[in-house]
């Protein structure tokens, strides 16, 4: 499976960005994907996660009412509709994929097996 994500800038705060992850390979609907970053000098974090299959979808606190995970199966592509965005939001977002077939949507780096490049969010204050 290799993920390409793409749509990272800079914004103000405030403003919003949509980042794609598309998916190309191997891929089945048991997938599911999940969306991290990374600000300088912390570790990875979860963001978001989404079911290939039903579209089951699962946020961290910090994205909530902000931020939105989809998918376009036919077009094997993951989106994160990223709005009214915070200075703290600034990081590298990485797309993953967690091919393992189980039922929950898991917010741990090591339950993801394939990663993409990241894809830099800056958000001036």
């Amino acid at each position: 499976v290799q993920l390409q994500a793409s749509g990272g800038g800079l914004v103000q705060a405030g403003g919003s960005l949509r980042l794609s992850c598309a998916a190309a390979g191997r891929t089945f609907s048991t997938y599911k994907m999940g969306w991290f970053r990374q600000a300088p000098g912390k570790e990875r974090e979860f963001v978001a996660a989404i079911s290939w299959s039903d579209g089951r979808t699962s946020y961290a606190d910090s994205a909530k009412g902000r931020f939105t995970i989809s998918r376009d199966n036919a077009k094997n592509t993951v989106f994160l509709e990223m709005n009214s965005l915070k200075p703290e939001d600034t990081a590298v977002y990485n797309c993953a994929a967690d091919v393992r077939g189980r039922r929950w949507l898991l917010r741990t780096v090591d339950a993801y097996d394939y990663w993409g490049q990241g894809t830099l969010v800056t958000v001036s204050s």
